[in-house]
């Protein structure tokens, strides 16, 4: 066999299985109930095979990590098979086969997200691990009474207390169909459409490239829910773009992480975000997207509104009328996410189906438009590399995702089993005095730590499993506290030490790291002080039931953020910027104490 042939082989085989494996989850969606025994350790091992031996760099990674994936899969595929007699054991292992596969699900959880998103997340769950095993001998009130080590292990793996919980079930009932959406969206036109439409509605304008891509990325970063791959992609056009009309290169930069990391608190998607709150909450869809419209459109227009400050500071041009798109672009390229979209909205939200079941019907759809083009014309060669390019890319993102929330669910596994997580939060309660606004302050600078190196939905789902319940019982709306986490889990993208998306955005630009940070901060101000004003106007996040108190709380924080904006950005005085500042803060915050 031939060099080419055996790599011929190689690929057809990961396609192969990367259509096996998005067929499986549309089937879950199409042929009912499946038992959680049965459905979650098929889906883990599904994803180990492009978790640790698709995205290997080097021949000893693949090959480790393809050992690590037939133990896994062996394992993973032992409990789907044996889950009723699993079942009747209620998470208490039997016998040292059992230990020992209880052990490789483990291991191989945690490796593989090391592999993945790196060291963090992993050494959080494997420490969370160990104070499983040995917290009884902790003095304190922080030590516990323990756990027989068949029982420990046993709920963790073999029954629905630990990876197969209710977290993973999301990942593979909700997230990874919305994965698979956007994927099979952006294998086509739909991104061209995003940033024709964008171009087209806000190019010409003054300051006009830096809004497009505000825009564009707002609408891609639904869907991508990483603010990291919304840079990547979106920046690759909208970076050059702002550069070529003398933009400077640290406000580009700052205005394509800000408009990235906005993307993952944009409706209706919200990346993943949204449906893990579903499953944490018990609140249905609808409802978190309606909560969530309004703190999204405020934190875009603070950008924009900041963007203007800039404009005028800079004389920033807008985008020159031969590059802006002409109509008939951007109505045919806008069609090909419009159509997906409309399809799960209607469904969605007309029909009644459930969020998973839309979404599935949007895959068809979006499956569909793959054989088209904005040319009219039929080319075979490219619907064939769109139909690769879309179930290789889901394969890849579902992956990622499922290693994320595997190991994110050993943390809330042992929490549970535990019940550090109730000493955590009475830890909370203490450090603040029994007072909500320090307790929102804790929670934040946690959000801030975690999520430097956590991807956001970690961050949010390990955030809240300790802080949520003390903000809850401090008067918070269960819904208010965990939109106040999930954003401030978005807090690390922007804000140094470690800042991906802002690593990312001047790293392709060649600018200063610090300078782009610093810039970012300032635009997405609204990052900062949204979360807050959620708190201090608990109506801003009732739209669907009172939209008029709604909207005059909103009002209040668009005003309040506007001056905040034009005291960082728009004021040239000292003096007339801490005013501005100091009104906007006013205007949010100052009925607290009227």
């Amino acid at each position: 066999m031939t060099t080419d042939t055996r790599r011929r082989a190689i690929q057809g085989a990961w396609i192969a299985l990367a259509v096996a494996l998005v067929a499986f989850h549309l089937a879950l969606v199409f042929s009912g109930l499946v038992p959680n025994l049965v459905s979650r350790p098929l889906h883990m091992a599904f994803i180990l095979p492009f978790a640790l031996v698709w995205r290997a760099e080097t021949p000893a990674q693949r090959m480790t990590g393809a050992g690590l994936a037939i133990l896994g899969v062996a394992a993973a595929l032992w409990v789907a098979w044996n889950s009723n007699s699993l079942g009747d054991q209620y998470g208490f292992l039997e016998g040292r086969f059992q230990v020992v596969v209880a052990v490789v699900l483990l291991g191989v959880v945690l490796e593989t997200a090391r592999r993945t998103i790196g060291w963090p997340l992993p050494l959080v769950a494997l420490l969370a691990l160990l104070y499983g095993l040995y917290g009884q001998h902790i003095p304190g009130e922080f030590g516990h009474s323990g756990t027989p080590l068949a029982s420990f292990l046993g709920t963790l793996t073999i029954a629905e207390g630990g990876i197969w919980g209710s977290l993973t079930g999301v990942s593979v009932n909700v997230v990874a169909i919305f994965v698979i959406f956007g994927a099979v969206l952006n294998a086509g036109e739909a991104g061209q459409g995003f940033m024709n439409l964008a171009s087209a509605a806000a190019g010409w304008l003054k300051g006009g490239a830096a809004k497009v891509s505000v825009l564009s990325s707002a609408l891609f970063g639904s869907i991508s829910g990483s603010a990291s791959a919304n840079v990547a992609s979106t920046g690759a056009i909208t970076l050059p773009a702002m550069t070529r009309l003398g933009y400077p290169k640290r406000l580009a930069a700052a205005v394509e992480a800000v408009a990235s990391s906005g993307g993952q608190i944009m409706p209706p998607l919200m990346g993943a975000g949204a449906f893990v709150m579903v499953e944490l909450t018990g609140v249905p869809y609808t409802s978190i997207v309606m909560a969530a419209i309004l703190p999204a459109v405020l934190y875009f227009l603070a950008v924009w509104v900041g963007i203007n400050a800039y404009a005028r500071r800079f004389d920033l041009r807008a985008v020159d009328a031969a590059d802006r798109p002409g109509m008939r672009d951007v109505v045919v390229t806008s069609l090909f996410f419009l159509v997906p979209f409309a399809v799960l909205l209607t469904a969605m939200f007309g029909l009644g189906f459930t969020p998973e079941y839309s979404a599935a019907l949007a895959i068809i759809a979006a499956t569909a438009l793959l054989f088209c083009n904005a040319e009219m014309t039929f080319r075979p060669r490219q619907i064939a590399e769109r139909l690769t390019q879309a179930v290789l890319n889901s394969a890849a993102q579902v992956s990622m995702i499922a290693a994320i929330i595997l190991c994110a669910s050993i943390v809330i596994g042992v929490l549970s089993i535990t019940g550090l997580g109730v000493k955590i939060t009475s830890l909370i309660l203490e450090g603040s005095g029994g007072l909500l606004w320090p307790s929102l302050l804790l929670t934040a600078l946690a959000c801030l730590v975690l999520g430097m190196e956590v991807p956001t939905t970690a961050a949010y789902v390990i955030c809240v499993s300790v802080a949520g319940p003390a903000l809850i019982q401090l008067g918070l709306d269960p819904l208010q506290a965990h939109l106040f986490v999930f954003w401030f889990a978005l807090l690390s993208t922007i804000t140094p030490p470690v800042c991906g998306a802002v690593f990312i955005a001047a790293g392709m630009i060649g600018e200063n790291w610090l300078k782009v940070a610093l810039t970012a901060m300032a635009l997405g101000v609204g990052l900062y002080i949204i979360p807050l004003g959620m708190v201090a106007n608990p109506a801003l996040l009732d739209l669907a039931d009172h939209p008029g108190a709604a909207l005059l709380a909103g009002l209040r924080l668009a005003v309040g953020l506007s001056l905040v904006s034009l005291g960082l950005i728009g004021a040239h005085a000292l003096l007339l910027r801490l005013a501005a500042g100091a009104a906007g803060l006013a205007v949010i915050f100052g009925h607290l104490w009227i």
